[in-house]
């Protein structure tokens, strides 16, 4: 995806966020327990106003964080100001300029357009599933949110977090790409689906990565083969997203 087309999904999934939010802040956000809408909003700005700040200081980590907000500041306005800023700060800032991220292979600012755009995605969802339906994420933007959450927050090194039964192979497909996923214990890999595999998830891209966010349900896909398997995947990815 190129970086015009995730700003316009970051702004235009800020507004759906902001518009849903208004029905009410109290109200309970399902996939999050504990979480009221409020909550998700409140959540999303502090996120925006970090990645600004990241932007901004131009390879410096933020530090110390989060500062102290203004008491009483009303969550839909902080989000609608915060939301317009980054939109700002995104698009007038030269991809490749310097900045903190948490991905040590890309220290640009250019890592945020995408974080952002997948970030406000799965936190619409959110607040949306308070009053009801969920508006779907966009297609392309899904397939890329799977491929974003399963290479850069599950593969890798897991010696420090050891999941001894957390084992086995499963491939997830959405739209016209798909991905196998190799869990040991001590390490995940993610690759293309040219393998064998013990399990396979298949479905629309945005029930995929909802899903794969802990954000919709297992029956909302077709899974196939050893469904343990599946149920461990989605076991990994709760730590890897926490």
């Amino acid at each position: 995806m190129d970086r015009s087309r995730y700003l316009d999904l970051l702004d235009a999934d800020g507004q759906l966020l902001r518009r849903a939010a208004a029905q009410g802040l109290q109200a309970a956000v399902p996939p999050c327990p504990g979480w009221t809408v409020g909550d998700a909003v409140e959540h999303t700005a502090t996120v925006y106003e970090h990645k600004i700040a990241c932007i901004r200081l131009r390879g410096e980590r933020p530090d110390p964080w989060p500062p102290s907000w203004p008491a009483g500041r009303d969550p839909l306005a902080w989000f609608a100001d915060a939301h317009g800023r980054l939109l700002e700060v995104l698009g007038g800032t030269d991809p490749g300029a310097p900045s903190w991220t948490w991905w040590p292979p890309d220290q640009t600012a250019g890592f945020w357009v995408r974080r952002m755009a997948q970030e406000t995605a799965v936190h619409r969802a959110d607040v949306q599933s308070a009053f009801g339906a969920v508006t779907p994420v966009d297609a392309e933007l899904a397939v890329d949110g799977v491929e974003e959450v399963l290479v850069m927050m599950l593969a890798g090194d897991w010696s420090d977090d050891v999941q001894p039964a957390s084992t086995g192979t499963i491939v997830v497909a959405a739209g016209d790409k798909a991905w196998q996923v190799g869990m040991a214990p001590d390490r995940v890999s993610v690759g293309d689906a040219t393998g064998d595999a013990e399990a396979r998830v298949t479905g629309e891209p945005s029930d995929v990565l909802l899903w794969l966010w802990g954000r919709g349900p297992a029956s909302a896909l077709q899974v196939t083969g050893d469904r343990a398997v599946a149920r461990r995947l989605r076991e990994r990815l709760a730590l890897a997203t926490q």
